[in-house]
């Protein structure tokens, strides 16, 4: 595979051209990455903040509310877990019907019986993969 960057003439609009004969997984989570944004909008006692995307360790939803944890903090979102997953995409991985992950975030796995595992992450919280997302978790990590 060649990579090749050029400089757009004065006007042209930057863009990305991808020439695949077989779109791959680790081609479309490179996709995935470029389209992702670098922040999301979320909430602090009805203050609005800008939390760069890289700063989220993982989303969980509670009684239809979505939750965005950071390192040491967690706002509020206005949107729903999947809109939120749609937005996110690239380095972000469902867990479980009620958490989204950032794979980034994730310093172990093991094992934690019943199917599952445990995620502990940079941060020290451990959260649990279920089974049925168990294998994306797998495959992400080459286990």
């Amino acid at each position: 595979m060649r990579i090749i960057i050029q400089d757009p003439e004065p006007g042209e609009e930057e863009s990305i051209i991808v020439n695949v004969k077989t779109m791959t997984d680790k081609i479309a989570r490179a996709i995935n990455l470029i389209k992702s944004p670098d922040d999301l909008t979320v909430y602090e006692n009805d203050q609005a903040l800008i939390l760069p995307v890289n700063a989220i360790f993982y989303v969980e939803s509670v009684d239809q509310k979505a939750f965005v944890y950071a390192e040491k903090a967690v706002y509020r979102s206005r949107l729903k877990l999947y809109e939120i997953e749609d937005i996110l995409g690239g380095d972000f991985l469902r867990a479980s019907k009620q958490i989204v992950v950032n794979v980034r975030k994730i310093q172990s796995v093991a094992p934690a019986g019943g199917g599952r595992f445990f995620a502990t992450l940079r941060n020290g919280e451990k959260i649990i993969i279920s089974r049925q997302f168990v294998s994306a978790l797998k495959e992400r990590f080459g286990l």
